[in-house]
């Protein structure tokens, strides 16, 4: 296994919109939109629980040719921690399986820093000086170091259900870098992430308005759309 791959956290069990990640988008799995774009960064594990109820999860994983690791549904840390140690991974991506329009480039971006710059943990989702991505296109890395000292010491409910919380409460343990958005991705009025039946119809029209395959669909191209959309 490579010292870099993305780990990408997906389960049926959604509240707001049960089974989003199996709901079929443009005639397949949500979460096969996700896999394919983050293929293009590299070695991909699709990090699902190990209740019945996920098994078409690492069905999907089998068929889309990628790593299937299975923990505890509501306990993430822990998920992607054994998930990490399964495969050797020294610098971990996170993403999640209800962003279908994820940014490869950018997730370069944020891969290329943190291996380049030996910190702990980067992100390139944040607003500074007015410009930042739309939501549900960015992605965060950390070390494996990072992780691990997070599944040891975090023990708050927050810090087992959200990967980075205890990174990021934690500053000064961490070195933490937040990459300015780079100006033709910067868009934080869009979302493009899907957690309702109105953000799933709205990713529907932008497959359909963009008349090329999910995989090959820019962060600009949606955003450029988007804005003819609103005038």
């Amino acid at each position: 296994m490579e010292q870099i791959a993305i780990i990408l956290q997906a389960r049926t069990g959604s509240t707001r919109l049960p089974n989003k990640v199996m709901r079929l988008l443009g005639g397949v799995p949500l979460l096969s939109h996700c896999i394919g774009r983050l293929q293009r960064i590299g070695t991909v594990i699709v990090a699902t629980s190990d209740l019945t109820k996920d098994d078409p999860v690492e069905e999907l994983a089998r068929l889309k040719n990628v790593y299937c690791s299975r923990g505890s549904e509501e306990d993430v840390l822990d998920r992607y921690y054994h998930a990490a140690k399964m495969f050797n991974i020294r610098y971990i991506v996170r993403a999640t399986g209800d962003n279908p329009f994820v940014d490869p480039n950018e997730a370069h971006r944020v891969v290329n820093y943190i291996v380049s710059n030996k910190v702990d943990y980067v992100t390139g989702a944040e607003v500074i000086d007015r410009l930042g991505l739309p939501v549900g296109v960015g992605v965060e890395a950390f070390t494996f170091n990072a992780l691990e000292r997070s599944w040891f010491e975090g023990h708050a409910k927050n810090h087992r259900e959200h990967v980075n919380e205890y990174i990021l409460e934690n500053p000064g343990s961490f070195n933490i870098v937040r990459l300015k958005c780079l100006q033709e991705s910067s868009c934080p009025g869009l979302r493009l992430t899907v957690d309702t039946d109105d953000d799933f119809n709205f990713v529907e029209e932008i497959l359909k308005s963009i008349k090329k395959p999910a995989v090959e669909i820019s962060t600009r191209e949606i955003i450029e759309w988007w804005q003819k959309r609103k005038n």
